[in-house]
């Protein structure tokens, strides 16, 4: 189903990648959007197609072995970063939209909170392959390491 928000061309998510919508076809001097410094992204809002907000990517986590990005940690809810609850988002399962400098992940408010999460101060090992596996399975996302290029 397409985003109501989809209103450029859209590079197709494969591979463990995030889809781009957007103006992604203006040539331009510099990086991005297909290439962008990490720290661009953090603090970016996630919207679903509803245009309801999520939160804000708190964090972008590397594959460092892998050489590739495997989450982005999502962070909902609380009040000026107090009590809210963060999520390991499969990186493939957002989609950034160039021209609202945003990323829209397609689940459902109820949905979101309901996923497993957890808080500032208790981070899950991340590098767990079941624990990962669930996380995938979770968004309808194939893991990122099963297309790993050797």
């Amino acid at each position: 189903m397409a985003s109501q928000y989809s209103t450029g061309t859209t590079t197709p998510a494969t591979g463990g990648s995030a889809g781009i919508v957007g103006a992604e076809n203006d040539v331009r001097n510099g990086p991005g959007p297909e290439v962008m410094a990490a720290s661009t992204l953090e603090g970016n809002d996630v919207i679903n197609n509803q245009g309801e907000d999520l939160g804000k990517i708190k964090e972008i986590m590397l594959d460092v072995m892998g050489g590739r990005i495997a989450y982005a940690v999502l962070s909902s809810g609380g009040f000026l970063g107090m009590g809210d609850k963060l999520f390991a988002i499969p990186w493939g399962a957002l989609v950034l939209d160039t021209d609202r400098k945003c990323f829209i992940l397609d689940v459902d408010k109820d949905r979101l909170k309901n996923a497993p999460g957890f808080d500032k101060d208790h981070w899950p090992t991340m590098a767990d392959t079941t624990w990962a596996n669930e996380i995938h399975a979770y968004y309808g996302q194939r893991g990122y390491w099963q297309d790993r290029v050797l």
